[in-house]
């Protein structure tokens, strides 16, 4: 068997497992909080304008939401594939895959800079910008599409990146491409120096600027480092077998970020009905709520390609023991992030904006959101067992009864009897009920394993 691992990358069949989960987790929790950090800081600058420009930037996050979601979805697909060929020894499939990658993410970046472009308007309104909000959503809009075929690159491959054992490629990519971002943001959004002053459509285009140039590290560091993918110009060639084979898990992983983006155009709905403040704090809460939610998603991200290796290797045991300690360990952290978010909420808020109005909204609101955040973690780590072992419709499942069978109906029921507070209890409540929904479905599938398991040694000899 051709092992996963050079002397640069990790084994995730026999490292130990705590060890494992901090190397290949960390890195990437790291780059997720810059980008989290990114997000806050873009939501800072840009609350400088008005409040009516952060919720215009609210708007749009549910279609870039989309965007993004089709980068994740394809690696997480060509990710849980790669890790799986590697722990079977069958390289050349995961080479194949990294090619089309690169082909997948230029055809879906042209066609999402065509929609952007010609069809602004009419998906801006879908997605609940109101009259005010409109013309400020649009010049953010018509601009930011044309990063996405960088974005979905850069997406894409730091899949590949931890597949192949190497969690810290993906660290340098998204914290470089923040940091520019982070830089860019306020020469090009408040015309420092020779930069011309351009409000929020300079904000789209600092982010197109990072993306574009970041994507260079990723080309360097997919195609001339120490990369264990060795490409071929057929490889870029479309290959539909392969392409099957990573929607089979990324499709479902594209269907619940098309239900999140869904579940936050509700949540810019009924919020409009209130005042465009509402809206604002929604953008504040799920920015500032982000940086524990990046967190959450750094591990999961490090345990996908150590269950898909592991369960390709048949090594079933030493995957539930991914899973155990890794669920455990981002509970506790959900649990403590919970407590410093309910203590300090108000500095928090503040550091964002002045404005009474807007603070008298937000603090109950982000209160309320936070209260369970203790179980999203456990949560993750889960979906991801799923995804790890190529069963994305079971993850897409779950999520989904989360998104479309709790969440969006407390969403429109509760405000009936608690007003504006209705709105922010649907996530909680919603958390608590898919929790043991998840919970009960690891537990069936720990037993599914133990049967394979059994099958695989065969009767004991007697």
């Amino acid at each position: 068997m051709t092992n996963i691992n050079n002397k640069k990358g990790l084994d995730l069949g026999r490292d130990p497992i705590v060890y494992l989960l901090i190397k290949m987790s960390l890195p990437s929790i790291v780059a997720m909080l810059v980008m989290a950090l990114y997000n806050v800081v873009d939501t800072f600058w840009i609350a400088k304008i008005s409040s009516e420009a952060i919720a215009a930037l609210t708007i749009c996050f549910p279609i870039q939401m989309i965007f993004g979601g089709l980068g994740v979805a394809t690696g997480v697909g060509a990710g849980s594939y790669v890790s799986r060929m590697f722990g079977m020894g069958d390289d050349s499939k995961a080479h194949r895959a990294a090619g089309q990658v690169i082909f997948l993410s230029l055809f879906f970046g042209v066609a999402i800079i065509l929609s952007g472009v010609f069809f602004y308007e009419p998906i801006l309104r879908f997605f609940g910008a109101t009259e005010i909000i409109l013309p400020l959503s649009a010049h953010y809009l018509t601009v930011v599409v044309f990063g996405t075929p960088f974005l979905l690159f850069m997406m894409m491959t730091d899949y590949l990146f931890r597949a192949e054992g190497n969690p810290n490629v993906p660290m340098y990519v998204i914290s470089f491409s923040a940091a520019l971002n982070t830089v860019l943001d306020p020469f090009l959004i408040f015309g420092w120096g020779p930069f011309p002053e351009m409000g929020i459509k300079g904000a789209a285009l600092a982010t197109v600027i990072s993306q574009f140039v970041v994507i260079f590290l990723s080309i360097y560091f997919l195609l001339f480092s120490h990369s264990k993918y060795k490409l071929k110009p057929s490889h870029l060639i479309p290959h539909f077998s392969t392409i099957y084979s990573i929607y089979k898990v990324g499709v479902p992983t594209f269907i619940i970020h098309l239900a999140m983006s869904l579940v936050l155009t509700i949540y810019n709905q009924v919020l409009g009905n209130y005042s465009s403040l509402a809206i604002a704090t929604l953008g504040l809460g799920f920015r500032i709520n982000g940086i524990l939610m990046m967190v959450l998603f750094g591990i999961g991200h490090g345990v996908m390609p150590m269950v898909g290796f592991n369960y390709g290797a048949r090594n079933y045991e030493r995957l539930k023991e991914i899973i155990r300690v890794s669920s455990r360990f981002s509970a506790i952290l959900g649990g403590i992030s919970c407590l410093l978010i309910e203590v300090f909420t108000y500095p928090l808020l503040s550091i964002f904006t002045k404005d009474p109005e807007l603070l008298s909204i937000a603090i109950p609101a982000f209160r309320i959101y936070v209260l369970t955040q203790f179980l999203v973690g456990p949560n993750i780590v889960w979906i991801n067992l799923f995804n790890g072992i190529g069963k994305g419709m079971t993850s897409m499942t779950l999520l989904l009864t989360r998104q479309l069978v709790f969440l969006v109906p407390l969403i429109y029921i509760l405000p009936s009897f608690f007003g504006l507070n209705g709105v922010w209890m649907a996530q909680p409540i919603a958390n608590v009920l898919v929790f043991f929904i998840i919970l009960s479905w690891t537990q069936r599938e720990f037993r599914i394993l133990e049967q394979q398991k059994a099958a695989e040694a065969g009767p004991l000899d007697t």
